[in-house]
């Protein structure tokens, strides 16, 4: 509400009128001649009355500042199970944006207030993502009309539940994560276009590669380690299995032996690990790649695969690329981590190759939240990226404005990032297929080492 003040002018008059009496003498006796009196003295006159000031105009109320409106964030991504160290990192680095690329938390010179909400979509019993549950967080992001935009998800089969629902409200989703194919291109039959129902426009972006280049990278990477043979795994879930059918069509066009091909529910592998293992090992392949993340029980089939005696290359994608999956295969008897030596890519720039605002990106989340530099979670500089191309979007609109937020966000062209300059196409992907590739060192830390693609 708004509080008017009236400022009330006020005349004031004064008017002082002196009356002055003279007193006759009383006449002598007669003896003597009366005296003649001396007439008395008048009173000073009074000063005349001061004119009456005329009555200054009434002041116009003043105005009070314009109300600041909100303009609400939501983020959703695995805040349980062996995803939540990543997601914290993704959500830290949503907020470091906030905290950097604002004047104390608003925009549009102070017009409006980001407020920021992380929302989790996993469940404590499954450990990892759970649809009923993203659907319900997308669910409310589009019903609450202060929200504008949606960052998520980390899991693309999250992401298949929130886009129709977001897309259907006019609301950008970003995610810093998700690489299935499906999501903004041709994979399965009818996407993406399922995603946007009733005609619905095109709402999703993402800042990282997809699996289309993911995939072919890894396949490369194996037979430049050396192998003439690949057996494959996958978690069943919409990007593990979608990593793992490119990479099996690239090997098979590079002429690298794929063994076998297997799906592995996570429920699965917590029973079967070691039976798995054992299948694998039959086969006798050079490499096994793991296409799936870390809650889908990945470290489990290394350690089975381990225990067995098998000594070739495992290699995943970004999946498996997280300190909880190193946790998780635990250490040998002798005290060594049994993911040393494991490899995954990543669609990431190295750090070498940051630009110096990715750079100053390291140095100040390893001061703000006391990670060293070269243990920060890949994704949060992603998230990062993501909050920017959001609030350049936002900046530009300056209203709340779904569907313009949205446009703004996916004509977004050479816009400077932490991660570099950053460009989507019309269907939401970013232009960059940057990859690169890590390996688990001795200390248990993943660390950057070149991709030795195959001739």
């Amino acid at each position: 509400m708004k509080n008017n003040l009236k400022v009330l002018g006020f005349a004031m008059t004064a008017a002082l009128v002196l009356s002055a009496c003279a007193g006759a003498a009383t006449p002598a006796p007669t003896a003597k001649p009366a005296a003649t009196a001396v007439p008395a003295t008048a009173a000073p006159t009074a000063k005349p009355a001061e004119p009456t000031k005329p009555t200054e105009p009434t002041k116009p109320a003043a105005t009070a500042a314009p109300a600041v409106e909100t303009i609400k964030i939501y983020s959703s991504h695995p805040l349980q199970g062996a995803s939540k160290g990543s997601s914290d990192a993704i959500n830290n680095g949503y907020k470091l944006a906030f905290e950097q690329l604002t004047k104390e938390g608003t925009v549009c010179n102070g017009k409006f207030k980001i407020a920021f909400e992380a929302l989790d979509d996993s469940t404590a019993a499954k450990g990892s993502w759970d649809g009923p549950t993203e659907q319900g967080n997308a669910t409310k992001a589009a019903a609450d009309k202060d929200a504008m935009v949606y960052f998520g998800t980390t899991n693309s089969g999250a992401a298949k539940v929130s886009i129709p629902i977001l897309a259907a409200a006019n609301m950008a989703m970003i995610s810093p994560a998700n690489t299935y194919d499906g999501l903004t291109k041709a994979a399965e039959p009818g996407e993406p276009d399922k995603y946007y129902p009733n005609g619905a426009k095109r709402n999703y972006m993402r800042v990282v590669p997809s699996d289309g280049f993911q995939g072919v990278v890894d396949a490369n990477w194996i037979k430049g380690l050396g192998a003439k043979s690949v057996y494959v795994v996958d978690d069943t879930e919409l990007y593990g299995k979608g990593v793992a059918d490119v990479l099996e069509k690239q090997a098979k066009t590079i002429g690298l032996e794929v063994k076998g091909r297997q799906g592995v529910t996570a429920k699965d592998m917590q029973a079967q690990a070691n039976s798995i293992a054992v299948k694998i090992l039959g086969t006798k392949p050079d490499a096994v790649f793991y296409g799936g993340v870390t809650a889908s029980n990945g470290p489990m089939l290394l350690v089975e695969l381990k225990k067995a005696g098998y000594k070739g290359i495992f290699l995943g994608p970004d999946g498996v690329q997280e300190a909880e999956f190193v946790n998780a295969a635990g250490k040998t008897a002798d005290g060594k981590f049994v993911a040393e030596g494991v490899y995954a890519t990543i669609g990431s720039i190295s750090v070498a190759d940051l630009p110096a605002s990715g750079q100053k990106f390291l140095t100040d989340f390893s001061a703000k939240y006391g990670v060293d530099k070269d243990k920060i979670e890949v994704y949060s500089k992603y998230a990062y990226a993501v909050a920017q191309v959001a609030l350049n979007a936002i900046g530009k609109v300056c209203a709340k404005d779904r569907a313009a937020i949205r446009d703004a966000m996916m004509a977004t062209k050479d816009l400077d990032t932490v991660v570099g300059k950053m460009t989507f196409d019309a269907n939401g992907d970013t232009t960059s297929t940057t990859m690169t590739g890590y390996v688990v060192d001795a200390k248990g830390n993943w660390v950057e080492t070149p991709i030795k693609q195959a001739p």
